[in-house]
């Protein structure tokens, strides 16, 4: 199986935290695109600050969470414009922390990847890339890791549908130097929106891989279908990035998929909760059209024939 952030090891806390009563999953923490990471057996919640920087939040049990550190922040002549620090992701990789982010940047001119490193996953976290990774000419988001069979490096992301023809967004994945500052290799084309048979927009969201033991490779994603906001899974036919993926026959959450699941909701990730165990974490609603967005949980089981909640 392969999984990012399968088992990283613990660090000790360099800073006191606070604990507000109300920053609880079960009082409905506001959250979009969350990313959860566990190091030890402490959980780290990586979400944006706006033009502040990138924060996280540190929880023990997963329901009280603390106040917001700062990860990264902005310097004053930082690149972004607008959009700042979209769905930051944390990744651990030979020793270091990594995250990678999303801004609409003065160097290209477009919605772009950035990469941070630190040593601690609190932090301070620095820019390693010079502004951004991601082909200087797409609007590209949503990074996300994925160790191919050697163990080496590739960055999956979004080539967002406001720079692709007709509107059609794709996926798209390219192999990172080994301390993650560029690309090495030209982007290869995953899939297009339009392919998933259910979808009603060109919109591909919020990557997430998984690896089953018998080598059958997954990536979980987002699009909007007739029940708003989804959560659905590709499978590539040979295992591996450059094969032809086949889109599943029916989202993998979809609002009134079960009688519990009242609001739409997607940028899914999954992460170890303990031996053998795993949670998805994602948003709900993507809108607020009837509350806030906010963290949700939901066990999930990873075998060799796909994803199930």
């Amino acid at each position: 199986m392969w999984l990012s952030n399968l088992s990283v090891p613990a660090y000790p806390l360099k800073e006191n935290l606070t604990f507000s009563p109300d920053r609880t999953t079960s009082g409905r923490l506001p959250c979009r695109d969350p990313f959860i990471l566990r190091a030890g057996e402490k959980y780290y919640l990586y979400h944006s600050g706006g033009r502040r920087g990138i924060l996280c939040s540190v929880s023990d049990d997963l329901e009280h969470w603390s106040d917001p550190v700062t990860v990264f922040a902005a310097p004053e002549d930082f690149h972004g414009t607008k959009d700042f620090f979209w769905a930051p992701e944390c990744h651990y990789y030979k020793g270091n922390f990594y995250i990678f982010t999303s801004v609409f940047s003065s160097l290209t001119g477009h919605r772009s990847i950035s990469v941070y490193r630190a040593s601690d996953p609190l932090g301070p976290f620095a820019d390693i890339a010079g502004g951004c990774i991601s082909p200087r000419d797409w609007d590209a988001i949503d990074g996300t890791l994925y160790l191919d069979e050697a163990g080496d490096p590739w960055m999956i992301f979004v080539h967002e549908w406001t720079s692709m023809p007709e509107g059609n967004g794709g996926m798209a994945a390219a192999r990172l130097a080994p301390d993650f500052s560029h690309l090495i290799s030209e982007p290869i084309e995953l899939f297009r929106a339009r392919e998933l048979p259910f979808a009603v927009t060109g919109v591909t969201d919020g990557p997430f891989a998984y690896r089953s033991d018998g080598g059958r490779l997954f990536l979980l994603w987002s699009n909007f279908s007739a029940d708003g906001y989804i959560v659905t899974v590709a499978e590539s036919e040979n295992g591996r990035l450059d094969g032809k993926w086949e889109q599943s026959s029916a989202p993998l959450y979809k609002k009134g998929g079960k009688p519990e699941w009242i609001y739409d909701g997607g940028h899914a990730m999954i992460f170890p909760r303990g031996e053998g165990s795993f949670l998805l974490s994602l948003h709900t609603p993507n809108h607020r059209d009837t509350t806030y967005e906010h963290l949700s949980l939901l066990p999930v089981t990873l075998a060799g024939d796909g994803i199930f909640l």
